[in-house]
């Protein structure tokens, strides 16, 4: 192999393309393998040997083997850099591949994105665009990393302030800072199996998500992302609860196989599209280019956890057109009941006519106009005449055809004792059922569907907090939670962000759990919270079914912090000064991953010395201890730790008493 090894770095070396300041680009030599560069495939053709390896014959034909050639190129062997020797050194390697169903890996996510430094850069450094802080720990390196960890930093929020907290009744709504992941499974002893509804907005995978999370993962990481979290996450759902999750088209594909395997195909109930752009905009070039159309859905994929037990709620939507069929207007006056049809009334007052013969389309606008709010405006005494009874029962049938001839509204009573109404032989049905009122406007409403056109995007203040884009407007959390939970129920959101999850829950009077690990400052969850509880009144809050006063309240606390502390401080040093005394603090006083501590310190300090800015944090971040980022509950009582009697007694009231060992 080495030979081989050796062959090709010589050959590859004489494409100018390929090196810069002396060293090859290992990501050039990828893209260019990809596109099926001309050039270079004609440059591996001419070496017998690279030829003999990475082509094959057939027939006439000769076929390159690009999967074979990329996986040959990323072995750590070709073009270890100095950081991977380093590593190597002390004895820090790399786990091999594995199918994501057979992966046991784990993927934390330090959901920062960290600009380059220019100190230190290599030429290929700085055609990256970020360095994200990922890291997939392999099985043989999880200990203790998924147990539940210590809580700590209680505080509850009421529409008196901010209080410190002495004791947890079990009822509370929580929002809960921490890595998502080691969150979900602190919840697990509490919460398993209790979970009505989870809805996440994970990131996309693409490269543009507003928050700070990584949203630009090699792909396979980000599907072991995923997998772990929603492993844990099915384990918390309720027997009938229900997960939905958003997510664009680069991902969806992948992830609803994935989520297949997790939850199984027969728990799958909906791809649901939801429209959340125009056909308008800069990307209109795009178009026009015959480049890309215009993008204006997203999807939400929608899982039971048992599809046998699991049933969702009818609910009335915005339908696209009012349904002219509800045109007759019934009232019932003295015992005795009048009938009028108001689609001929509206045409004889507007124009002298009761159909739409001879009218200009300007008429027929106005006439649907008129006629549309006039029935609105009057729902509860607009009906539809359904003629269709073939499923109704005998009973009704005889009086429906005896009441045919009568031309007269007749009431007919159920068995169950509920009235209908009949009229020439068939039911009137009351448009009042079918009526949807948003921000005091009514609209005809029909039955929900897979594609939701009319949710739109989120204003831009909702909530009183304003990012640029991500946040899910209160509407769809809206018809989400009224779908599958009842008043009570526990809605779960472990990637919370802005809080538009937890707000929505809170004005329709259900439990909460949110999960975040970043700060937006003015824009973070709890601010938008706080707003809620204070009466809020934009999103949701004056439909009429809400009608949002404010009220309630919230307990926010944070996994308490070991390692995890020293990632977030190598990825806010800027200088090498700061990342020399981060060293040395790590192997002083951090939790040390064991295969560093057989390093001598010399060594690792000399190896260190020699690395560039971006290498040093990436080290710093690879020595640590990840199964000790933050405190096992289990070593709550561990005196080294100094837990305070107050803290411990909330975690033994949050874990309901459940011994920490």
């Amino acid at each position: 192999m080495q030979n081989l090894l050796n062959d090709l770095k010589e050959l590859l070396e004489k494409d100018n393309r390929l090196v810069a300041e002396g060293q090859l680009l290992r990501n050039k030599i990828t893209e260019l393998s990809l596109q099926l560069d001309p050039t270079l495939l004609n440059l591996l053709l001419s070496h017998p040997n690279i030829k003999k390896s990475f082509f094959q014959e057939v027939g006439e034909v000769v076929v390159f083997d690009k999967v074979k050639f990329q996986k040959f190129v990323n072995n750590k062997a070709f073009l270890p850099d100095s950081y991977t020797a380093f590593k190597n050194k002390i004895g820090l390697t790399a786990a091999d591949d594995t199918f994501l169903s057979e992966n046991k890996a784990v993927v934390l996510t330090w959901p920062y994105k960290d600009s380059v430094l220019a100190g230190g850069q290599t030429k290929e450094d700085t055609k990256r665009e970020e360095i994200f802080w990922n890291e997939t720990l392999a099985p043989d390196e999880i200990d203790r990393l998924l147990s539940p960890k210590v809580l700590t930093n209680f505080k509850k929020y009421d529409q008196n302030g901010v209080h410190a907290i002495e004791t947890l009744s079990g009822e509370e709504n929580y929002l809960l800072k921490g890595n998502n992941l080691l969150v979900l499974h602190s919840l697990l002893p509490v919460f398993a199996g209790k979970i009505k509804l989870i809805y996440i907005d994970p990131p996309y995978n693409t490269g543009n998500d507003s928050f700070g999370y990584n949203d630009k993962f090699n792909h396979s990481s980000w599907l072991t992302f995923m997998k772990n979290r929603l492993e844990v996450a099915k384990k918390l759902l309720h027997p009938e609860g229900a997960l939905f999750i958003q997510i664009d088209d680069k991902e969806m594909a992948y992830l609803k196989v994935l989520c297949d395997e997790i939850f199984g195909r027969e728990n799958f109930k909906e791809s649901i599209a939801v429209k959340n752009g125009s056909e308008s905009g800069v990307n209109a070039i795009n178009v026009m280019r015959g480049e890309q159309l215009f993008k204006v859905k997203e999807h939400i994929l929608y899982y039971a956890k048992n599809n046998q037990i699991h049933r969702f709620k009818p609910v009335y939507v915005k339908a696209i057109a009012f349904n002219k069929s509800y045109r007759l207007e019934v009232k019932k006056e003295n015992g005795q009941y009048t009938v009028t049809d108001i689609y001929k009334e509206t045409l004889l007052r507007l124009f002298n006519q009761d159909n739409l013969r001879g009218l200009t389309n300007e008429q027929k606008h106005i006439f649907n106009a008129a006629f549309e709010e006039y029935c609105l405006a009057h729902n509860q005494h607009i009906y539809a005449l359904k003629s269709d009874i073939q499923k109704s029962g005998d009973a009704f049938k005889t009086f429906a055809a005896a009441n045919k001839k009568k031309e007269q509204v007749e009431e007919y009573t159920t068995a169950d004792g509920r009235i209908n109404l009949v009229y020439k032989g068939g039911m009137v049905t009351p448009l009042k059922e079918r009526i949807v009122e948003e921000n005091g406007i009514k609209y005809y409403g029909t039955l929900i569907s897979d594609f939701w056109w009319d949710i739109g995007a989120t204003p831009a203040a909702e909530g009183n907090v304003e990012l640029k884009a991500g946040k899910k407007p209160e509407k769809l959390l809206k018809r989400i939670i009224a779908l599958c939970t009842d008043e009570n129920d526990i809605v779960l959101d472990f990637f919370l962000g802005s809080g538009s999850t937890a707000a929505t829950a809170l004005k329709m009077k259900r439990r909460f759990i949110g999960i975040e690990q970043l700060s937006y400052g003015d824009n973070d969850s709890i601010k938008r919270l706080q707003n809620v509880i204070n009466g809020d009144q934009t999103g949701i809050s004056q439909d009429q079914n809400i009608n949002w006063k404010g009220g309630s309240s919230f307990v926010s606390a944070e996994l308490k912090t070991l390692n995890e502390q020293y990632i977030q401080e190598i990825m806010a040093a800027t200088t090498e000064e700061e990342l020399q005394v981060l060293l040395g603090k790590i192997l002083r006083e951090g939790f040390v991953h064991y295969q560093v501590k057989e390093a001598p310190i010399n060594e690792l300090e000399t190896g260190f010395n020699l690395l560039s800015f971006t290498e040093k944090k990436q080290f710093l971040k690879d020595i640590l201890d990840k199964n000790l980022l933050y405190l096992p509950f289990s070593e709550i009582d561990d005196q080294d730790f100094k837990i305070d009697l107050l803290t411990k007694n909330l975690n033994q009231a949050f874990y309901r008493n459940v011994s920490p060992g």
